[in-house]
């Protein structure tokens, strides 16, 4: 089910605060005589700013908050259609008061067929655009009261204020359970074995992957060989997690390798002082499972005591972020990759059925064989899905399981969603919008980096910083920083390309409802699930030869901001009459992407230039 990010909506309306903070709108809206009604909007979007962490809380156990964020962000696309309006208005007054220039001359042109219908004049007077602006100044006049009455504090601390109840792993294995990973063990077995050179403090080892891949199951089996036994003084695991807690970490590290603690030293001198005597000059492994920290200064005091070990002592940590790993300054790293599809199957109906032998079971095992399609490689996945069929021997409630999407099954009984969604939970609030827009993209959509780059540009989706940077260079920047905490990954097909794991795409597709949409073939005639008249971003896989009737249901979608023809890049070429693609852009004034790349278009209707 879609929930409605906080993050998201508040990178959102504070960038509809910027529009209206813009001095060139500010102008034109004296003359316009809309300046009160803009300052009204202004006023209130900075009180809805303030309670959004708290209903961001709040929508997880009240319905009625979740239908109020849903209904806000629909608001604030509506209002930001209309500040769009403006600024193009502003920009043709601004460019009719220049002295013409003959390079600029055709941009003027372009701009002013482009501004016809909205001239000082006509938007001063017209009456549409008076009705569009008390609409938009009712509705939020309306969500502001609503929020009244869900008594939503202001300036309330986001996610961390509610902790989402994780639970804590441990060092325990039961290795018969596991399947796949002896490359990898061995591999962490031969990192852990070698007397790596230290310069003074611990080798860190980093096993990094996507949420649910198996990072600490690895982490485990490696923790507890028999040559990991032999080969270390003392040993120590903790679960870190969300909340990187010095005194917290040195104090359990502390209390696993000395008999005796008091338990109520909560002095972090003291602690760090009493395992710098235990751990000096001994030979040490400690394992800092899910590991979140970015912070220098945090890590640095953590590993402060610990550079009094011996030579060979080491440091294992698991995490889903490569920054993370830059702040470890890591000595060896091992990617961990998805699972084979026998070692995913064998996982599930260890799960499901006590065995891997499947003889007794022959219909279970065809409907399980389909069921761990869904898991792409993911053995968390495979591991949530038989338990949640765990000696359950009706086919009728394995076909049930089948049918579902995963994202649909009870967040309660299946793992995945809390440990996919929380990789998003962490994302700064200017990666969440452009993540979310990637729900657009199909399962195993392969895409570059640049034309995702200019996607986000043409969006406004990345945040102007103060000097000389290029926008392909912000563009760059967050492409790299999703790509490190595994939302995108390398295509094996083709090293210049990038596709998002099946469930990170129905992650984006969560994140992003009614917003974004793909049309794709199951869809497109569905009338039982039509499209919905919210979408603000659309894209459909290209056809050899389109026809209107694929398209009558885009009639309803009067405010679309994106098409797109997918794929981008290709050398196939498809055909698309004029009528059609008359009929398709006739009413989509508020496009700020439209990509038709791949098609034979010998002309542009007369309607394009509106």
């Amino acid at each position: 089910m879609a929930f409605v990010g906080e993050a998201f909506l508040s990178a959102f309306i504070q960038k509809l605060v910027d529009m209206l903070a813009s001095p060139e709108l500010w102008k034109f809206a004296c003359q316009g005589q809309v300046h009160a009604r803009l300052k009204m909007w202004e006023k209130i979007l900075r009180k809805i700013y303030a309670v959004l962490h708290d209903a961001e809380e709040k929508q997880a156990t009240n319905p009625l908050v979740k239908i109020w964020l849903a209904e806000l962000r629909d608001l604030a696309y509506d209002a930001e259609d209309i500040l769009d309006e403006f600024g193009i208005e502003a920009l043709q007054r601004k460019l009719s008061l220049a002295e013409p220039q003959p390079c600029t001359s055709t941009v003027r042109s372009l701009i002013s067929s482009l501004s016809t219908s909205f001239s000082p004049t006509a938007v001063r007077y017209n009456s549409t655009m008076d009705s569009k602006i008390e609409e938009i100044t009712a509705r939020l006049q309306d969500i502001s009261s609503q929020k009244n009455d869900f008594c939503l504090r202001e300036n309330a601390e986001g996610i961390s204020n509610r902790k989402r109840k994780r639970l804590p792993t441990t060092s325990l294995v039961v290795e018969s359970c596991v399947y796949g990973r002896e490359t990898d063990k061995e591999a962490i077995l031969d990192m852990l074995l070698k007397d790596e050179p230290s310069e003074n403090e611990a080798c860190v080892i980093s096993i990094v992957g996507m949420g649910g891949i198996g990072k600490t199951t690895l982490a485990q089996l490696a923790y507890n060989d028999e040559k990991v036994k032999d080969c270390f003084d003392m040993k120590a695991w903790v679960c870190v997690s969300d909340d990187f807690d010095v005194m917290k970490i040195t104090k359990t590290i502390l209390e696993s390798i000395a008999s005796s603690t008091d338990h109520g030293v909560n002095d972090l001198n003291l602690l760090q002082v009493a395992l710098k005597e235990k751990v000096s000059g001994k030979k040490f492994l400690f394992v800092l499972d899910d590991l979140w920290n970015e912070r220098c200064i945090e890590w640095d005091s953590l590993c402060s005591p610990l550079r009094a070990g011996a030579r060979g002592s080491k440091l294992i940590i698991t995490t889903r972020n490569m920054s993370v790993v830059s702040v470890t300054r890591a000595y060896s790293i091992h990617p961990l990759k998805e699972l084979s599809r026998n070692d995913c199957l064998s996982v599930f109906f260890q799960q499901a059925l006590g065995t891997t032998n499947l003889d007794s079971y022959p219909q279970l095992k065809v409907i399980g064989e389909e069921i761990v399609k869904k898991c792409k490689g993911l053995p968390l996945a495979a591991k949530s899905l038989g338990g949640m069929l765990r000696m359950k021997l009706n086919q009728d409630t394995w076909i049930d399981i089948l049918e579902n999407k995963i994202w649909d099954l009870p967040e309660e009984k299946s793992g995945i969603l809390p440990a996919l969604k929380l990789s998003y939970h962490h994302l700064p609030s200017h990666l969440k919008r452009c993540f979310a827009y990637c729900s657009m993209f199909p399962k195993s959509y392969e895409f570059q980096k640049g034309e995702l780059i200019l996607l986000w540009m043409a969006e406004g989706l990345l945040q102007h910083v103060k000097g000389k940077r290029q926008m392909e260079d912000i563009g760059s920047e967050y492409f790299s920083e999703l790509l490190s905490r595994s939302f995108f990954q390398p295509s094996s097909d083709n090293s210049s390309r990038f596709v998002m794991h099946d469930l990170i795409n129905d992650l984006a597709q969560s994140v992003g409802g009614e917003i974004c949409f793909h049309l794709d073939d199951k869809l497109e005639n569905d009338l039982q699930h039509p499209i919905s008249e919210k979408v603000r971003h659309l894209s459909f896989s290209r056809k050899y030869h389109e026809v209107f009737k694929r398209f009558e249901t885009f009639d309803r979608i009067k405010n679309l901001r994106t098409l797109l023809a997918l794929p981008i890049t290709d050398n196939l070429k498809s055909c698309m009459s004029a009528k059609v693609l008359h009929d398709l852009l006739m009413e989509r004034r508020c496009l700020q992407v439209l990509s038709l790349t791949g098609y034979r278009i010998n002309e542009l209707p007369s309607s394009f230039s509106n």
